[in-house]
């Protein structure tokens, strides 16, 4: 069986070395850890454990054929999105990571489809290089974060960026960053175990309540990590327009409808939650995921699918189906 995992990062030496020389104060740096891990530094901030196989191209192809992984999405690291940084520089980091990622993508076609990085601190940038992505470089899409700096996805600013995303085809993946209440998360990993799903759960309420999904009937977006808390809490969005004015400012039907269009990828660690937002979505909204190569995700992806009590049918949906549907490969 044919297995696409939809969310997975790269950043290779040679895209170190190439936005090291475009902006040296932005250059990555591996420092080994042992012989499988190592610190990333970005900017100066270190980053670890980074596995080997997030730079190097034999040890990907090793760990994706032990985890039953046939072909993988690729999009770049949260290290290097550098939206804290002055429009020019990430903009010129973002084209050179998109170009990375489709010098790869033409280099091992049977192996890899891409996504592109944007620099949403400047949307109007970021629609720019999304359309040069997808029209000449070929990407499928972008992934993007949960928000540029605190201000959330539905600001008006961004409205250029949607238009290029639906204008286009793009297929967009919101990844969190910059989590909200990390004063309150920093012990036991919280920033991560709570703060990321928390932070796309922010990131999926604006896109519905904003009217982002409203204006664009067309946007195909996909929630990682399973959707944060969008699948668990979306019945108390619903009863919320119903009962209150504010959640109406904006939307003027039942958010359900653009609950329902959201994609998720299956990272939940866990039978039951992954059978849950199967059954509440619908097998045809979600798709293998594995956030290789950071260890918060899973080597066990493709596996824990096929354990799945769900049948054969949606099982190929999730492993393929729907990525095919969608990325037309």
């Amino acid at each position: 069986m044919h297995t696409i995992d939809i969310h997975s990062h790269i950043l290779t030496e040679e895209t170190m070395a190439l936005i090291g020389q475009e902006v040296p104060t932005f250059q990555p740096r591996l420092t080994a850890i042992d012989a499988n891990d190592f610190v990333l530094e970005v900017a100066g901030t270190p980053y670890r454990p980074f596995p080997r196989g997030g730079f190097d191209l034999e040890s990907r192809f090793a760990d994706m054929k032990a985890s039953e992984v046939d072909m993988q999405v690729l999009s770049a690291t949260p290290q290097t999105y550098f939206y804290d940084k002055e429009a020019a520089p990430a903009a010129a980091c973002a084209a050179i990571q998109n170009d990375q990622i489709a010098k790869l993508v033409k280099a091992h076609p049977d192996k890899f489809l891409g996504i592109a990085t944007l620099p949403i601190q400047a949307p109007a940038r970021a629609a720019e290089e999304l359309t040069r992505a997808v029209r000449k470089l070929g990407l499928r899409g972008a992934m993007i974060g949960s928000n540029a700096m605190g201000t959330n996805l539905d600001h008006p600013s961004f409205e250029a960026m949607w238009a290029a995303a639906e204008d286009t085809g793009a297929f967009m993946l919101i990844h969190p960053n910059n989590v909200t209440g990390a004063d309150r998360l920093r012990s036991y990993y919280l920033n991560n175990l709570i703060g990321n799903p928390l932070d796309t759960t922010i990131a999926a309420a604006c896109l519905v309540f904003g009217g982002v999904m409203e204006r664009h009937p067309k946007l195909k977006v996909c929630l990682l990590h399973g959707g944060g808390f969008t699948p668990y809490q979306a019945g108390r969005w619903v009863h919320g327009w119903n009962v209150r004015p504010e959640p109406k400012v904006n939307v003027k039907e039942s958010p359900q409808k653009w609950i329902d269009r959201f994609y998720y990828d299956s990272i939940l660690h866990a039978k039951p939650m992954l059978e849950f937002l199967v059954a509440s979505t619908g097998a045809h909204r979600v798709m293998l995921g594995s956030d290789y190569p950071y260890d918060m995700g899973t080597f066990e992806c493709v596996r824990q699918v096929k354990a799945l009590s769900i049948s054969d049918a949606d099982k190929t949906k999730v492993l393929k189906g729907n990525a095919v549907k969608l990325f037309g490969t």
